[in-house]
């Protein structure tokens, strides 16, 4: 679905709160920043394999909370519905800016 630098960047949307201070800045220096293990274990003057092993149990917490949780399944869901849903009443005759707002506030909403 997801390829896994993208699908930990939404887990990590979803659960950062989750997260210690430590993992949330390994995480985002990895992730989102495209640090090296190295530039990461330099930073915090740890070595490379400690953030290693932080990182992969942060991203095992991560799939964790989303096996329990789901949330962003049901997100990705809630989106393919939208989607179908807007491409049906699209071609409808009835179809006006009221509907059109609503599915804006529904898109929104997360």
């Amino acid at each position: 679905m997801f390829d896994k630098t993208t699908r930990m960047n939404l887990l990590f949307d979803f659960y950062q709160g989750l997260l210690t201070e430590k993992q949330k800045a390994y995480i985002t220096l990895y992730y989102l920043d495209d640090f090296s293990l190295g530039e990461i274990a330099e930073e915090f003057e740890v070595s490379r394999q400690a953030v290693y092993d932080n990182i992969k149990r942060t991203e095992e917490s991560l799939e964790n909370y989303e096996n329990k949780l789901g949330m962003l399944e049901k997100y990705t869901r809630r989106e393919d519905l939208l989607q179908k849903l807007s491409k049906i009443l699209e071609n409808e005759p009835f179809y006006d800016k009221n509907i059109d707002l609503l599915l804006k506030e529904l898109k929104e909403i997360d």
